[in-house]
């Protein structure tokens, strides 16, 4: 019997890193789940996976999976990159003029529709001959905001309210509800007393509909 590929796979959420771990273990992979980048980085060298699969959002101010990338591309070429995340665009998942490795196989997980896109990409990603596979988005169907309406709407999706939110920023309620208000307008959300503007700022926001300038 050959050697199993080994995945390290880095996700916060708990059930996403059970059900992603167990199901490439399924397909006899030898898989070991984290839950945060530094922990990522802290059992590169003593697990040695083939390759690492990775959110890009763990939390406001946290480092990245952009960051993980960076550092496996840097100290750890010859592992293969695969992002798995809920937005459909990476610059909606990263702090504002961060940027993803080259060699990333992205996957949405909206759009993974079986396990199999999964286990292909892993497969592709250690060939060696990986180009980035980012998904394009027709820019005309895009919205774009300011850098600091970037920044609302990535704290929108993290769940902070605006109290929370403005004290992240080092900013008064007052203004943030001022700032929150006004990109709800850019992005065309108006007081609709039948649907929640956040809820609705935030499917956007993941679907790839709204781009910083």
């Amino acid at each position: 019997m050959g050697q199993r590929l080994r995945v390290l796979v880095v996700e916060n959420d708990p059930f996403t890193l059970a059900l992603v771990s167990e199901a490439l273990g399924a397909n006899d992979f030898s898989v070991h789940g984290v839950a945060t980048v530094p922990d990522a980085i802290s059992v590169i060298e003593s697990f040695s996976p083939h390759v690492v699969v990775t959110d890009l959002n763990f939390g406001h101010g946290a480092p990245t999976g952009a960051d993980l990338l960076a550092h496996v591309d840097e100290h750890h070429p010859w592992i293969g990159k695969v992002v798995l995340t809920s937005h459909g665009s990476a610059s909606l998942a990263l702090p504002i003029g961060n940027q993803l490795a080259g060699g990333v196989i992205y996957l949405v997980k909206a759009q993974v529709t079986s396990i199999s896109d999964l286990v292909s990409a892993v497969n592709e990603s250690i060939t060696g001959q990986t180009e980035s596979k980012v998904p394009q988005i027709i820019v005309e169907e895009q919205i774009r905001i300011s850098k600091a309406q970037g920044e609302i709407l990535l704290l929108i999706a993290e769940g902070y309210t605006n109290s929370a939110i403005a004290k992240k920023r080092g900013a008064t309620v007052r203004s943030t509800e001022a700032l929150v208000q006004r990109t709800f307008t850019a992005l065309g959300l108006g007081n609709d007393a039948d649907f929640n503007p956040r809820t609705k700022a935030v499917r956007m926001w993941h679907q790839g509909k709204i781009v910083v300038k």
